[in-house]
C-alpha cells in the first residue's frame, strides 16, 4: 500500500498573497526523488482553532502529515500550540529547542526575550528536527499512525533541513518507497515550446509510455522523463539517448542539478583548464561578473571585470574610441568588439564576454529597438560578435543576455561545433 502523505501550510502571508509559495514546489520535487507523493495540500490561515482541526483530520487519512510555517516569535506563529492540543498534550521548555535559541543569539550577539523563547516551548514528547541557519527548530511528534513533522516556512531554512535531516530520516522511516526512475536532462538554450515542436518533428515514434515534462527556471529548462509503466522503464534509456542526441550541447547535464546559472557550468571548466575570463558589461550592469563570483573557487578564474555603463566609460576604462562610439553608437558590433579587446588587453585574462544593449522599457528606436544586445565572446585570436534580438522584460533581458554570454564561452571550452538555437532565431 502506498504510503498516504499531506501537506499543511498555514499562513495569512500565504492566503492574502504577501508572499509565493516555493515551499510546496520544494517538498513535492524532495518527497518524489525518495519515492513519496502529496495526497493533498490544505493552506490555512492563522486561526488557531481551525488549525488544530485540520492536524487532526489530515493526521487521520495520513501515514506522513507536513506542517510548514507558523513556527516564529510573533502571536501569529500557531502551530506549536494547535498541535499540542490536536495531541492532547502541554507546552513544554524544549532543553534542545532552548539550547539552540541561546546559541543562536549568542552568535548573534542578541539577547534572548520572550517573544524568541516562544520557540522552545513545543508539544511535550517532541522530537527535535535540527535549524542549522533560523531560530526555529523543526520538530516531530506522532498522532495516532501518523507522523508529524513540523518545518518552518523560511524557504531557505527548509531547504537545508530537508537536505540535512528530513530527507534521510523518512528514507529510514519509509524504506518501501519505490523511488521512481526518471531520468532528467538540464538544458540551456532552446525554449518549450520550440522544444515540443522539434521533440515532434524530429522523434515522431517518442514511445507513448514515457511522459515528457518541462521544469523552466529562468533562463534554464529541465526536461524530466518519467516512465509511466513497466514498458516505459524499458524504453527509458533508449529516450534519453534518443533525446540527448537531438538536443547536443544544449545540454548542461544529465541528472538532477541544483544549479541556478550558467556561471556554475561555466567555472568549474575555466578552473579545470587553469584559465581566467574577464568581462566588460554595459546593459547587464554587473550581472555576469556577479554570477561568476557567486560560485566558490571563482578568484582562481577571474580577477577584473568591467561595468561600463556610460560612453565615457567605455572609452575612459575600456579605450573605446570616441569615434567607434559616434559613428557606430553603443549597440553595435564595433563597440562590443572595443569593449571586449579593451578588457582582455587591461586584465590579461583568456576569455572575455562582452555586451551592450537595450534592455528597455525606453531606449530603443526602429533599428535598434527595446531587446537589442551585441554579445562579443572569446580570445584575442577567436574573438566575435552577434547580434541578438531578446524582446522581454528588463530583468529577463539581463538573465538571457548574461547566460547567453556565459554559455557561448562554456561552448568554446567544450569545442562545441554546434550553432545554438538561439543564434539561428535571434
Amino acid at each position: 500500500m502506498d504510503t498516504q502523505v499531506n501537506l499543511l501550510l498555514t499562513g495569512n502571508e500565504l492566503m492574502n498573497g504577501d508572499i509565493i509559495d516555493t515551499n510546496s514546489l520544494m517538498f513535492a520535487e524532495q518527497l518524489n526523488n525518495i519515492g513519496l507523493s502529496i495526497n493533498k495540500k490544505i493552506t490555512i490561515g492563522d486561526d488557531s482553532e481551525q488549525l488544530c482541526s485540520e492536524i487532526v483530520q489530515l493526521s487521520q487519512t495520513a501515514d506522513l502529515l507536513i506542517i510548514n510555517g507558523g513556527l516564529g516569535p510573533t502571536i501569529d506563529d500557531l502551530t506549536s500550540p494547535a498541535l499540542a492540543q490536536a495531541c492532547g498534550v502541554d507546552l513544554q521548555l524544549q532543553p534542545q529547542a532552548h539550547s539552540h535559541l541561546k546559541k543562536w543569539a549568542a552568535r548573534r550577539n542578541i539577547i534572548l526575550n520572550e517573544p524568541n523563547l516562544k520557540q522552545a516551548y513545543l508539544p511535550k514528547g517532541c522530537k527535535i528536527i535540527a535549524n542549522t541557519t533560523g531560530s526555529a527548530v523543526g520538530f516531530s511528534i506522532t498522532l495516532g499512525k501518523c507522523l508529524i513533522l513540523c518545518t518552518p516556512g523560511v524557504p531557505s531554512e527548509l531547504a537545508q533541513m530537508l537536505k540535512d535531516e528530513i530527507i534521510p530520516n523518512l528514507q529510514l522511516r519509509f524504506p518501501n518507497a519505490i523511488k521512481p526512475s526518471i531520468a532528467r536532462l538540464q538544458t540551456f538554450g532552446v525554449g518549450e515550446s520550440t522544444l515540443q515542436a522539434l521533440i515532434d518533428d524530429n522523434l515522431p515514434d517518442w514511445p507513448k509510455e514515457v511522459a515528457i515534462g518541462f521544469r523552466a527556471a529562468m533562463p534554464l529548462l529541465e526536461i524530466k522523463l518519467t516512465p509511466l509503466n513497466s514498458q516505459g522503464k524499458k524504453n527509458l534509456t533508449s529516450s534519453l539517448q534518443a533525446i540527448s542526441q537531438l538536443l547536443g550541447d544544449h545540454i548542461l547535464q544529465t541528472g538532477e542539478s541544483d544549479k541556478n546559472t550558467l556561471a556554475e557550468y561555466l567555472v568549474p571548466l575555466l578552473i579545470k583548464s587553469k584559465q581566467k575570463i574577464t568581462v566588460a558589461e554595459s546593459c547587464t550592469g554587473g550581472l555576469i561578473a556577479s554570477q561568476i563570483t557567486a560560485i566558490a573557487g571563482s578568484s582562481a578564474i577571474f580577477e577584473a571585470g568591467y561595468v561600463t555603463y556610460s560612453n565615457e566609460m567605455k572609452s575612459k576604462m575600456l579605450d573605446v574610441p570616441s569615434a567607434t562610439l559616434a559613428n557606430h553608437g553603443a549597440v553595435s558590433k564595433a563597440t562590443v568588439l572595443a569593449m571586449a579587446n579593451g578588457a582582455l588587453e587591461k586584465s590579461a585574462a583568456d576569455y572575455v564576454i562582452a555586451v551592450s544593449g537595450i534592455a528597455g522599457p525606453d531606449g530603443g528606436t526602429a533599428d535598434k529597438p527595446v531587446g537589442s544586445v551585441w554579445i562579443a565572446w572569446g580570445t584575442k585570436k577567436t574573438l566575435q560578435a552577434k547580434y541578438h534580438y531578446i524582446p522581454r522584460t528588463r530583468l529577463q533581458f539581463q538573465q538571457v543576455v548574461a547566460a547567453r554570454g556565459l554559455d557561448l564561452i562554456r561552448r568554446m571550452l567544450i569545442n562545441s561545433k554546434e550553432c545554438p538555437n538561439y543564434e539561428r532565431v535571434s
